[in-house]
């Protein structure tokens, strides 16, 4: 590991101790912006293989690699929840955290004393910062929820598509890591208020009801207004962005596919004296976007023929010149190569327990005074068992017989 040792937190979130009850993506991505930015979090696994995504894609030493990012910073403490005593080691975490964090079924938490009522009642400045499919209450609340219904009902993969086919889902797990924004913002804002009303001993806490669903919903523009008030449905439009002319995807000869962006009237002129289509620049009807929108295949159609023509470098280079907004697609090979990415430092070096040398995502967002930084990349399970159990007051031989009796 980059640091084996966890040395002490640093930066905005220093001081702020947070417990992660959850496994996969929402709860820990959630968890892992906290503990990026300076948060001490406590990550609990179960004894038996920990947290499930250790064992997600690509792996190292039977260990994913993604776990080096999402559980970055984090400390790794087993505990046998179906013990009374790995419970109550749970609950005392929970009442000493400033933020719980967690994305369990509805209801388990409760079944384990440890629900948001139950904490509230011992300690009034409990925050939890609750990740589910569906939210707390309502007829859904005690459904499985997984991102891939969260993007479906909240109507993201709706409009994710081609027109003629089927929808199609984004090829990371959008509806998980938006709810984790969600609840990272949630728990900041409770979190100021909790320390205006009286801090950590005499603060009012919340609970901060992050449904999947709802999160991929807050992002659905003005779906809502356009149909309540004029009946519009807004369906697939591939890569095109719906009602905005020219914007789309298209592929130069080499095979790459280019976005461009000529949908300001000003920006349109320009696109069409750069291809060479004096025609269409000077047409009366394009002038707007009203208009555009009433041609967009014949738009689209001249952009494609014009593409076909140039690979993506010299389409690029034309289009800069313009001042018309575009751009590569990019692949990961693409980025670790990009002058931009390397300018802003989006990759950081580090390396595994054994020595072998791993590049991570930097952190983001970029903070000029406090960025976050990372500590050390994914612990392995139970990493920091004895180090969590001692400043709890637990001794050597006490946590050497939760071993023997099975609790961590």
């Amino acid at each position: 590991m980059t640091d084996p040792k966890s040395p002490k937190s640093s930066g905005p979130l220093a001081g702020i101790k947070v417990l992660e009850l959850g496994t996969l993506i929402a709860g820990p991505f959630c968890a892992r912006m906290l503990a990026e930015f300076g948060a001490e979090v406590i990550k609990i696994e179960s004894p038996d293989g920990g947290d499930p995504i250790r064992k997600w894609r690509v792996l190292k030493d039977g260990t994913s690699l993604w776990w080096s990012v999402q559980a970055r910073n984090k400390k790794s403490l087993t505990l046998n929840m179906k013990s009374e005593r790995g419970r109550a080691i749970a609950r005392q975490l929970a009442l000493e955290a400033d933020i719980v964090v967690e994305n369990y079924r509805p209801g388990v938490l409760e079944k384990w004393d440890i629900g948001y009522q139950q904490l509230k009642a011992l300690n009034p400045a409990t925050i939890m910062v609750r990740l589910s499919g569906f939210g707390q209450t309502g007829p859904m609340k005690d459904l499985p929820g997984f991102g891939a219904i969260g993007e479906s009902m909240g109507g993201l993969r709706y409009v994710s598509g081609h027109a003629d086919r089927p929808p199609v889902r984004v090829g990371v797990s959008i509806g998980d890591s938006v709810a984790a924004l969600h609840g990272v913002i949630g728990a900041m804002m409770a979190l100021r208020h909790r320390d205006a009303t009286g801090g950590r001993l005499e603060g009012e806490g919340q609970m901060v009801d992050v449904a999947l669903y709802e999160s991929v919903f807050n992002l659905m523009e003005s779906l809502v207004p356009e149909f309540d008030h004029a009946g519009v449905v807004r369906e697939r439009t591939g890569g095109a962005l719906p009602g905005i002319v020219p914007s789309n995807t298209y592929t130069t000869k080499d095979g790459e596919n280019i976005v461009i962006a000529g949908n300001g009237d000003a920006i349109f002129k320009r696109l069409m004296l750069a291809m060479g289509r004096f025609d269409l620049a000077g047409d009366a009807q394009l002038e707007r976007n009203d208009g555009r929108v009433r041609r967009t295949q014949e738009i689209d159609d001249a952009i494609q023929a014009w593409c076909a023509t140039q690979d993506i470098d010299s389409a690029l280079t034309v289009l800069k010149a313009a001042d018309v907004p575009a751009g590569k697609i990019y692949s990961v090979r693409d980025m670790m190569t990009d002058p931009q990415f390397l300018a802003r430092g989006m990759f950081e070096q580090h390396q595994f327990a054994d020595g072998t040398p791993v590049k991570l995502p930097a952190i983001s967002p970029k903070l000029s005074a406090t960025p976050g930084r990372t500590q050390w990349i994914g612990p392995t399970l139970g990493q920091h068992n004895d180090e969590v159990l001692r400043s709890l007051g637990y001794s050597d031989d006490e946590i050497a017989a939760m071993r023997r009796d099975g609790v961590l």
